[in-house]
């Protein structure tokens, strides 16, 4: 017999491309020595140049798909990425308070890589005040973050990122890949500090990238890591990705090596 995988739930859209969403959280779940669960929120119609259509399920059968799960599986983390409404966003954080998973990591999908909307616009509020007060670890890139604070994040990252402690999370990792220069600088707010992860940007165009970070910070937590240690070990992990990642469609857009 085998040892036992942990189980973590991903709440997120599909990706009929297979490079973000539902698809990048298992593929990362499972590298990563861990069960993956899933709740799809929305069945979306890309590939590398874009996303064509995005069908969002009813919330009937969002809620299905989350009660029968936990009803089954010990669940050892929780990752949500896109859920799209605000009546999604209320339900999740109903069912996370409920069911009390010992982590949750949030990662507050909003546009995707090609510019596609993927929230709407009512569910906002929603995501900052009742889900993202219940998230161990926050996941916004930059601008997500612009967006969560209201405001550019100007020069001052450091005060940005205490801005975005104070919306409730226990810790927010503020991801770098839409920064400018020639390193990707992650930094790694909570309680008692911070700390900067710096490497090399590389030149290509990836994608899926930010639902794979939050899942290897997810996989990591599920996995006894503390939120510093799963948050480096992701950042190594992603790093690596990126250098395995290749172009399995027409455009110059890259897949993760998960």
């Amino acid at each position: 017999m085998h040892p036992a995988k942990p189980n973590i739930l991903t709440i997120a859209g599909s990706d009929s491309g297979g490079g973000a969403g539902i698809q990048a959280d298992l593929k990362t779940f499972h590298a990563l020595g861990a069960h993956g669960l899933t709740a799809i929120t929305a069945v979306t119609s890309q590939n590398t140049r874009g996303v064509t259509a995005i069908h969002a399920l009813p919330l009937a059968h969002v809620r299905s798909q989350i009660e029968t799960v936990f009803d089954d599986f010990p669940i050892a983390a929780v990752k949500t990425g896109m859920l799209g409404s605000a009546a999604v966003t209320r339900h999740v954080a109903a069912q996370i308070r409920r069911r009390k998973p010992a982590w949750l990591v949030v990662d507050p999908v909003m546009v995707a890589t090609t510019g596609a909307r993927l929230l709407d616009d009512d569910a906002m509020e929603t995501l900052l005040t009742r889900l993202i007060p219940l998230a161990d670890v926050l996941t916004p890139n930059l601008p997500e973050a612009e967006a969560l604070l209201g405001r550019a994040l100007g020069r001052d990252i450091d005060a940005a990122g205490a801005d975005l402690l104070a919306l409730g999370a226990r810790a927010v990792l503020l991801k770098g890949g839409h920064g400018r220069g020639a390193e990707v600088v992650d930094r790694f707010y909570d309680a008692h500090g911070m700390f900067e992860v710096r490497h090399p940007r590389l030149p290509i165009e990836g994608h899926g990238s930010g639902c794979t970070l939050a899942s290897a910070v997810a996989a990591g937590l599920a996995r006894g890591k503390s939120p510093h240690a799963s948050v480096r070990a992701a950042i190594a992990w992603v790093d690596k990705a990126f250098r395995r990642g290749w172009r399995p469609g027409a455009s110059a857009v890259h897949v993760l090596g998960h």
